[in-house]
């Protein structure tokens, strides 16, 4: 179907159509086309969610017209974002050769890279036009309440569940070490100053970096603009598990030098944001039951991949809440 609607929708002849092992929410697709052209097309499981994503690449645009590393769109044949007259709602981007997600985690230059990178988006998408930054209390970076009622209903089926197999058995020890860890939480959390929101990618993983040999050559998979802290979505890179877990005193030294790249690249970047980034994704990665739930709430998504990323999410998690306030005092040094 999607050789079929490109050259209908985008004039794009394809000469081959291979499909991307990647994506939760679409199938992704790369393209071939007669022309020696490559594209990246990207199909979504359900039109309802059309306007959410047409959203989505606004922002994508938007953000690439500040000169932010984002694939390119091409348009519709009548110049929509998102094509959805044809058999399949899909949208179509140049595709970027040679490179690879962030996923195994940062070494070396491809932290500062990296947070160039971040900065650089950040500043762009602070002169958008759904938010201007504001300040917001730092405790509203997440809930924790509503977290533990979902830690709580997590042990309390997998207690329920009979015959559990060895990743449920390690998941439902693991949501209850978690559980134990909340009085700490609340304290970190309630410690917090005011940090900045506004609007941001809203899904700034390692799989929607992508990086060519040390540099980064896009950010994809946007979400639609939506205010958020930016010490968060820092965070979601800056303090990945898998980073971390290469070593303490690699991924310190790493992070510090993504912070210092971040604020040379948005100079009226606050320094409390910055050394917010270990609490905030420490708070984030222990509060979440991603995906410790999973085997529960959606079995059918469960992987070896995502049992060993599951594993590694809580180990580096538990030791950066051992580490914070040397985490924190190494980046003030840093950043001063």
């Amino acid at each position: 179907m999607v050789a079929a609607a490109l050259p209908v929708a985008y004039r794009v002849q394809p000469a081959e159509v291979t499909r991307i092992p990647a994506g939760t929410n679409t199938r992704n697709y790369k393209v071939t086309a007669l022309d020696g052209r490559l594209w990246f097309a990207k199909v979504y499981r359900d039109r309802r969610s059309v306007d959410r994503e047409r959203a989505a690449v606004e922002l994508a645009e938007f953000t690439r017209a500040g000169g932010v590393a984002v694939p390119a769109l091409r348009r519709t044949r009548e110049g929509d974002l998102v094509e959805v007259r044809g058999p399949v709602p899909m949208s179509l981007w140049s595709y970027l050769p040679d490179t690879e997600t962030a996923e195994g985690g940062l070494t070396g230059k491809r932290w500062a890279a990296v947070g160039e990178a971040v900065g650089l988006l950040h500043r762009r998408l602070g002169d958008h036009p759904a938010a201007r930054p504001v300040l917001g209390p730092g405790a509203g970076v997440c809930d924790l309440p509503g977290n533990q009622a979902r830690f709580e209903r997590v042990v309390t089926a997998y207690g329920s569940k009979p015959g559990l197999d060895g990743f449920e058995q390690w998941a439902a020890r693991a949501a209850r070490e978690r559980l134990a860890v909340f009085g700490r939480l609340a304290k970190v959390l309630a410690a917090l100053p005011e940090l900045t929101v506004q609007v941001l990618h809203g899904d700034l993983a390692s799989p929607n970096v992508l990086l060519r040999g040390e540099e980064v050559a896009g950010i994809v998979d946007f979400q639609p603009p939506n205010p958020r802290y930016t010490a968060w979505e820092i965070a979601r890179i800056g303090c990945d598990p898998r980073s971390l877990l290469l070593g303490w005193d690699a991924w310190l030294s790493g992070l510090a030098r993504l912070l210092a790249a971040y604020r040379d690249a948005r100079p009226d970047a606050r320094e409390q944001d910055l050394l917010a980034t270990p609490v905030v994704g420490c708070i984030a990665m222990l509060a979440s039951t991603y995906p410790l739930a999973e085997p529960l709430d959606a079995p059918e998504e469960m992987t070896a991949s995502l049992e060993t990323y599951a594993r590694a999410r809580h180990e580096a998690a538990l030791t950066l809440l051992e580490k914070l306030d040397e985490a924190q005092e190494a980046l003030r040094d840093s950043l001063r």
